[in-house]
């Protein structure tokens, strides 16, 4: 096809690279694959994360949020912030307020649900700034993005030293760029990670992944919203075709539970306990299927790390 050709003249894979090629790309590190677990809304969930990480003997690198910055208080992120640092994972807050939690009709519209967690307006961008710096004040460096403006911006800022160099700018499944093209517009952009969409097979990760240098983030549990796709013995293939990768543990057949609060605190704490158990069977599957694999070993400092700041107030 003349398309196929006109992709590779732009240095782009002409099509998905069926029988996916192994890649060669790694983490700084040398690692293939590192391991998040996503959803984990507020210091009593990454409490009970990590001591259930410890107890099933499964290594975690990231944790991320959803409920976004914005619905933590500054000790909570403290908290938040010492803990992760301490455990070594890289922590990862998601920037707010999003369209979907504004006045506006679109976002709940049938069409206009994909554009609920972009920002509305210029107002909605400065307070997504706003949150961005009130979190980099707290030690927080890394932010989970869903908007391709405030990503811009942010690279920007980071350029002219109004935020920090080493901000880790980690853009959400939510923005849903599916191609190599577009996954390589939000690299340029500034994405230091991106998750891709839950349903790309392992030909259309591997054309992704020839294309762009940055992590991808795969979710191998999906929530019920996102597809709800459970691809655990695709984990040793997904490593070997899109390292450098993080392996996103979430959760089939669990509530929504954004925004969260103490209000659902109980429930929070017993999804983040399962996803462990749930990275567990994946750490499982790797070790007896690509026992070579390579991650990053516990202890090990990595960009996205808080700067540790010392709680004055309990949570």
């Amino acid at each position: 096809m003349k398309a196929h050709e006109m992709l590779s003249e732009l240095g782009l894979p002409g099509r998905d690279l069926y029988g996916p090629p192994v890649s060669g790309k790694r983490f700084p590190d040398g690692a293939q694959y590192r391991v998040e677990i996503p959803s984990v809304e507020g210091p009593r969930v990454l409490e009970a994360v990590i001591e259930e990480a410890d107890r099933r003997e499964v290594q975690i690198h990231r944790v991320s949020q959803g409920s976004g910055i914005m619905l933590l208080t500054d000790a909570e992120i403290l908290e938040m912030c010492h803990m992760a640092r301490e455990s070594a994972l890289e922590l990862s807050l998601f920037v707010g307020p999003r369209a979907s939690w504004e006045t506006g009709a679109t976002a709940v519209s049938g069409a206009g649900k994909v554009l609920g967690a972009q920002h509305r307006g210029q107002d909605q961008l400065a307070y997504a700034i706003e949150d961005v710096l009130r979190g980099v004040s707290l030690g927080l460096r890394g932010v989970l993005v869903a908007d391709a403006g405030l990503l811009w911006v942010l690279r920007d800022l980071k350029a002219k030293g109004e935020l920090p160099e080493d901000l880790v700018l980690k853009v959400s499944v939510q923005l849903a760029a599916a191609n190599a093209a577009a996954v390589k517009a939000m690299e340029d952009l500034g994405a230091d990670t991106y998750n891709v969409p839950t349903d790309l097979s392992l030909a259309q990760l591997a054309a992704i992944r020839d294309t762009v240098d940055l992590p991808l983030d795969v979710y191998v549990e999906v929530p019920d919203d996102f597809g709800g796709f459970v691809r655990h013995y695709e984990i040793p293939d997904l490593v070997r075709v899109a390292s450098p990768v993080f392996v996103k543990f979430g959760l089939r057949n669990a509530p929504n539970i954004y925004p969260s609060g103490t209000h659902l605190e109980a429930t929070a704490v017993a999804l983040g306990r399962e996803r462990v158990r749930r990275a567990r069977i994946g750490q499982e599957m790797l070790a007896r299927y690509y026992p070579e694999a390579e991650t990053t070993p516990p202890g090990a400092t990595f960009p996205g790390l808080p700067v540790d700041a010392k709680v004055k107030e309990k949570a």
